[in-house]
C-alpha cells in the first residue's frame, strides 16, 4: 500500500512545474504572436515595408498573416482561461507552429538565415503548447 501511495506522489509533483510552465508558454506566446500580428495588420505596408522588404511583393499574404496570427494568440488563452473546449488552444498552438515552420524556409530563400532563430524559439515553444493542451487530464491536480 505505501508504494501506491508513492507512485501517487510522484505522480503529483512534476504536474504543477509542467502547468505553469505550460501558461507562461502561453502568455509568452500569446504576446509576441498579438503584438506582431496587430502590427502586420494595423500598420500600412509602407511603414512594415521598412521594417520587412518583403511585404511590398505580398501585401495580401502579409495581412492574412497578421490575421492569422493575432487568431493565434486570442486562441491561445481564451479557450485556457475560460474552460471553454481548452484543446482549441492546442489547435491554436498549432496553426502558429505551422506559421513558424513555414517562416524558417522562407528567410532562408531570402537570404535571411541569421534571423531564422526567433521562428525556429517560437516554433519550439508552440509544440511545448500543442503537446501539453492536446493531453489537458496531464496537468490536472489530484485536488482539483
Amino acid at each position: 500500500m505505501s508504494s501506491s501511495l508513492s507512485l501517487s506522489q510522484t505522480d503529483v509533483r512534476p504536474r504543477r512545474p509542467l502547468h505553469v510552465s505550460l501558461w507562461i508558454a502561453q502568455i509568452l506566446l500569446a504576446g509576441m504572436f498579438g503584438m506582431v500580428g496587430f502590427m502586420k495588420i494595423a500598420t500600412p505596408i509602407a511603414v512594415l515595408a521598412q521594417k520587412m522588404a518583403w511585404v511590398t511583393g505580398a501585401p495580401a499574404l502579409v495581412r492574412f498573416i497578421g490575421i492569422c496570427e493575432l487568431a493565434g494568440a486570442i486562441g491561445l488563452i481564451l479557450p485556457t482561461a475560460f474552460k471553454i473546449v481548452p484543446k482549441l488552444a492546442g489547435f491554436a498552438a498549432t496553426g502558429l507552429l505551422a506559421i513558424m515552420v513555414l517562416a524558417v524556409p522562407f528567410h532562408i530563400y531570402r537570404g535571411e538565415a541569421r534571423v531564422i532563430a526567433v521562428p525556429v524559439l517560437l516554433g519550439v515553444l508552440a509544440a511545448f503548447v500543442s503537446w501539453g493542451v492536446s493531453e489537458p487530464l496531464r496537468f490536472r491536480h489530484a485536488n482539483e
